[in-house]
């Protein structure tokens, strides 16, 4: 009974073995072929893009009518509407360091070309070793009255090694309430020319045709052009700041625009220069001039201030303040203007 019952226990321990290897056989068969099968929807290339963007990895098994069957790695068999979902092909992915790539916006900005270089480069090209600005102001007010006002600006500059050479243009216009009541061209040159010990001569040609100047109410446009022939010292000569100052015979000469009566006059002058450079890209232009006139002891006196900041290499920020006052011409008009430019440096 004893040999009997122990094969019986034997023979049930090997069943029961047999069952448990042919569980683990088939638990192990099933993982493989999922491992197979997942490798299979991998090497497929192919992706189900859903209509809010969702994406999913697979194979397209087949289409019945309008439903898509999909064998997706992730979920396994889908069917999803043809009208809401497409297949696309994609190749098989590759394990590789993801590269950070800019967002959108960045790439069109980084793409767009940089239009104030690519103007002052085109500019710089064309006026060769000549470097210069272009400034703009304007504004239009309403209150009591409608009064609006125009400035352009425009200048030139080269340097040499004992000469400096520089061309200015200015165009003031105002209208009140549909009249105008400023309409001014303006231009000056210079040419300083170094001498030894700090010294140098300057001569200043400039000009000025007002078309909107009146007399008792009654137009009275005139064009004027002026000469200043002198000399002086820089006092002040480091690498950011220069002082001059020095005296000088100026010339006027006067066309009346309607008739061209022409009336001429001289007076002497001291003046003073400053070109100072400052921390923070700021700049500092001025000029003031004190006219006496020996001949009929009549003064009168001229500045300009412009206090620039550069934006960056081609765009500044700039104040201009000027002020005349009694000019020897006896027909110039006197003015004070303030303005706030934006300026384009080439």
């Amino acid at each position: 009974m004893k040999p009997a019952g122990s094969v019986r226990v034997l023979g049930d321990v090997l069943f029961g073995s047999k069952i448990l290897f042919r569980t683990a056989g088939f638990i192990l068969v099933v993982l493989l072929g999922a491992r197979m099968a997942q490798a299979e929807v991998s090497s497929a290339s192919q992706v189900l893009v859903y209509a809010n963007g969702d994406r999913l990895q697979g194979r397209l098994i087949a289409k019945d009518g309008n439903t898509l069957i999909f064998q997706s790695v992730r979920f396994g068999e889908l069917r999803v509407p043809a009208d809401k979902a497409r297949i696309v092909a994609e190749t098989p992915a590759v394990k590789h360091t993801p590269v950070a790539k800019p967002a959108h916006d960045e790439r069109k900005l980084a793409e767009a070309p940089d239009f104030p270089a690519s103007m002052a480069k085109f500019l710089r090209d064309f006026f060769g070793p000549w470097s210069g600005r272009f400034a703009v102001s304007s504004q239009v007010n309403h209150d009591t009255q409608k009064h609006s006002d125009l400035l352009l600006a425009a200048k030139l500059g080269r340097k040499w090694t004992k000469d400096e050479v520089s061309l200015a243009s200015q165009y003031d216009y105002s209208k009140t309430e549909g009249t105008v009541s400023a309409d001014i061209l303006k231009g000056n040159g210079m040419w300083r020319h170094t001498l030894p010990k700090r010294m140098f001569t300057v001569y200043r040609p400039a000009y000025e045709w007002n078309r909107a100047y009146k007399i008792n109410g009654v137009n009275s446009d005139y064009v004027l052009l002026q000469q200043e022939i002198g000399g002086g010292a820089t006092v002040v000569k480091t690498k950011n700041w220069q002082v001059r100052t020095g005296l000088s015979e100026n010339l006027f000469d006067n066309w009346e625009d309607d008739g061209g009566v022409h009336n001429g006059t001289h007076a002497e002058s001291i003046f003073s220069e400053a070109d100072l450079q400052f921390p923070w890209r700021i700049s500092l232009a001025e000029r003031a001039v004190y006219y006496y006139a020996f001949d009929s002891g009549n003064d009168g006196w001229e500045h300009q201030l412009e206090i620039t900041k550069k934006l960056t290499d081609t765009l500044s920020l700039g104040l201009k303040h000027e002020v005349r006052y009694n000019d020897p011409d006896v027909r110039s008009q006197d003015y004070s203007l303030l303005r706030l430019l934006l300026g384009f440096d080439f």
